[in-house]
């Protein structure tokens, strides 16, 4: 029987979540382009609202309330979120060169990456310094700094500010606006080069905030060129050493000067300005490659040059996401022609602002702040109330499809979904040129062979321990899945004791043409091989069919002295339970189904998942373990009650003491969980005295499934705080002692 499916037909890639890209997000989550696969590589999965920082800085916002979460925003967009740093881009084969990754590929690229710190010259700067960017490195030090002022109030401070331009000025008042609550012994100093502030806007401007700058107390130092910055003989001090001489002493020094754009993309070949910003026409295309748009800081219109302000960067979005549409349908681009000027309302850190357009300038004013704080806030609530379209929760391969535009496809089951083989050479020749493929010497015949199966030896006196798993995508990027699957997968062989050796790999791969399905296994198998290269398990095979999502699983063979196995039935009187990592993944992603969770949150529980339990299970074994379990499917109380019948002995835990991931609770408490919970939750029965923690907001965790979840082992009580400490150096740093073995059943204390 045939059926008709919807395959992905070409790659749009997003680099960079500044500004326009945000908007373009949100517009093909409203407007989705079927066959079209989006994804955005970026450095992190929040990206900072440009219009909110200083009110962050002078205390008014929250980071969340400044910050737009990409990941929530590319689930509603039914985007990859690929999160890495691009380094290069390959013009000639369309593809983006990551840090951490492998390469991406493309059909249509937009980039939208805003600028970077200038390259700071003067010496000891760049060691001593804090560039404003990227903002997510300023606001790690402001945050330091402010907890050390709170932590001790009465100590003499001193800021230095370099830049008289928009962006040191608003800092300096926005510092000065929320410290000055907390110290009154604080000297802030701003270093202009021009004899002026802000010496590109009207006079007017640049006059007014002098005055307010003197009148709230900052130390102003107009036509002073910074020449050096130095270490002061105490170590919590810098001097400022300006060309006439002058010298100040500060505790903290921030950089503010001009910025500029990414050295990598000299490299590239595209057309950029004198200044390296990419030159794009009226339609915001690439002079040189019109494969590749641009918007926000990193461009340049080659027509109509404006300043580089977020305002523009929010004005490019909607026609940004015009053309990237227009292009993938094969439309005429439609031109845009930004506006001359603008209203800039700027924040003075206390509570006012002050209104410039042109020539004209408004004091500052409450009133006028109220207005900015409510432009601000509706943007930002774009991307926060996002709405219910109806396209289900995020999948690779899940569309919501238009019938108008729906090209119809015919895929039969005949050869049963079979990915073809020359993608499959193509992959592996790919994989073996990025990395290498570990195989043992146990492996006689395996991946590099024609022949229709692998062959292993398995050593005298060994036996085999085996398992398999296999599951549909819980994130939106196919590397990331492929690690967190073999981990998940390797962590029965580990809780057994055994050594894994090698593994088959299954591979259910969205409908598409060839290239798209080519990039998709490329990534998905580069992820798996980084991750069994690392518990040095050689890939003998595996099969490769065609689907309507992303889904990966593993048959892992593993080896042991059958003598030297860890049962789940070695749990022995007095003995204390060590779990190894947090619970919440199945809460949390449940959670993202229905975007309620930050960010954040997901960001911590995949580089929980991320970790493998090798580690903990060798630890174990050093430390003398009698039985051990990996948390699971059926949730810490499922797999807990296997070890409890098997070893028919009872366990009694510290629900305080269990590890909670964050955000787990706050997901909890909204009524939102896996759909494996109900089921789970009748383990609840063999709880003695449940009724007294059923309110707990720990307790409904207890039946929660993970993907990728720790080790569960019993120890012996003289061993337990040493076993802990040594996880916690080898990185499982929420291992806990989380209770004791003894008596009948599970009791929670």
């Amino acid at each position: 029987m045939q059926q008709n499916i919807q395959p992905f037909l070409k790659d749009l890639v997003l680099i960079g979540g500044g500004h326009s890209h945000a908007i373009v997000l949100k517009m093909f989550g409203m407007k989705p382009l079927p066959g079209i696969r989006i994804t955005l590589i970026t450095a992190n999965s929040n990206t900072p609202y440009s219009g909110m920082l200083p009110g962050h800085i002078a205390g008014f916002y929250t980071h969340d309330e400044c910050h737009i979460d990409l990941r929530k925003l590319a689930s509603f967009a039914q985007a990859q979120l690929y999160i890495d740093k691009v380094n290069d881009i390959d013009l000639e084969n369309n593809r983006v060169i990551c840090a951490n990754r492998p390469d991406v590929g493309f059909d249509l690229l937009s980039i939208d990456i805003g600028s970077t710190p200038a390259t700071i010259s003067v010496p000891g700067a760049t060691k001593y310094a804090i560039p404003a960017k990227p903002v997510g490195k300023l606001l790690h030090h402001w945050d330091e700094l402010l907890e050390k002022i709170l932590y001790n109030p009465q100590k003499a401070v001193k800021i230095g500010i370099v830049g008289g331009g928009a962006g040191g000025v608003e800092l300096a008042l926005s510092m000065q606006g929320n410290l000055q609550q907390y110290n009154l012994n604080l000297d802030i100093h701003l270093f202009g080069r021009d004899n002026r502030l802000m010496p590109d806007s009207n006079p007017l401007l640049g006059n007014l905030l002098r005055r307010i700058l003197i009148e709230r107390g900052i130390i102003l130092h107009l036509g002073e060129t910074v020449c050096k910055v130095a270490r002061g003989e105490d170590i919590e001090k810098y001097i400022v050493i300006c060309e006439s001489g002058k010298t100040v002493e500060c505790n903290y020094i921030f950089w503010v000067t001009q910025a500029s754009a990414p050295k990598w993309l000299e490299s590239t070949g595209i057309t950029t300005d004198e200044r390296g910003f990419i030159l794009v026409n009226d339609y915001l295309q690439s002079l040189s490659h019109p494969q590749v748009f641009a918007a926000g800081d990193i461009a340049t219109m080659k027509n109509h040059p404006r300043a580089k302000a977020g305002v523009f960067a929010v004005r490019q979005g909607k026609p940004l996401f015009e053309n990237l549409r227009r292009s993938l349908l094969g439309k005429n681009l439609k031109k845009y022609v930004p506006q001359k000027d603008y209203l800039s309302l700027i924040g003075t850190g206390n509570g006012s602002a002050i209104a410039t357009r042109g020539s004209l300038t408004l004091p500052p004013s409450k009133l006028l702040w109220h207005w900015k704080d409510y432009i601000d806030r509706k943007f930002m609530s774009k991307f926060r109330d996002l709405p219910e379209m109806g396209h289900g929760t995020l999948g690779i391969g899940h569309w919501a499809w238009n019938n108008k535009e729906t090209i119809q496809n015919n895929f039969c089951s005949g050869c049963g979904s079979k990915v073809s083989g020359n993608v499959l050479e193509a992959v592996l020749r790919r994989i073996q040129v990025s990395q290498t493929v570990t195989e043992g010497e146990d492996i006689i015949i395996g991946l590099d062979s024609p022949d229709d199966a692998a062959v292993v030896k398995v050593p005298t006196g060994k036996v085999m321990v085996q398992t398999i798993d296999y599951f549909t995508s819980l994130v939106n990027d196919p590397y990331i899945f492929a690690q967190i699957t073999v981990n998940h997968c390797l962590s029965d062989i580990f809780a057994m004791g055994a050594l894994p050796s090698n593994a088959l790999a299954l591979a259910t791969i969205p409908y598409g043409t060839t290239s798209t399905i080519e990039e998709t296994l490329f990534q998905l198998l580069s992820g798996a091989v980084k991750q069994l290269n690392q518990a040095r398990v050689s890939l003998i095979g595996g099969h490769t069919i065609q689907g309507h999502k992303l889904a990966f699983g593993l048959s892992c063979n593993g080896l042991a002295d059958e003598n030297k196995l860890l049962l789940k039935s070695g749990m022995q009187e007095s003995e204390v339970l060590i779990l190894t990592k947090g619970l919440g993944t199945g809460i949390l992603f449940a959670g993202e189904m229905r975007r309620q969770v930050k960010g954040s949150w997901i960001d911590n529980a995949i580089k929980s998942m991320l970790l493998s339990n090798q580690a903990a299970a060798e630890c174990f074994l050093q430390y003398e373990a009698t039985a051990c379990t990996d948390i699971t499917g059926f949730g810490l109380v499922g797999h807990l009650l296997e070890m409890v019948k098997a070893s028919q002995i009872g366990v009694e835990l510290k629900l305080s003491e269990i590890p909670i991931l964050d955000g787990a609770r706050e997901i909890s408490a909204k009524g939102i969980f896996s759909s494996l919970y109900p089921d789970n939750l009748q383990a609840s029965s063999y709880i003695r005295n449940l009724e007294e923690f059923e309110s707990d907001s720990s307790y409904p965790l207890l039946f929660d499934p993970q993907t990728s979840g720790g080790l569960l082992a019993a120890v012996s009580h003289e061993q337990a705080d040493g076993c802990v400490e040594r996880l916690k150096e080898l990185g499982y740093e929420e291992a806990e002692i989380i209770g004791k073995v003894g008596g009948e059943g599970i009791r929670l204390v």
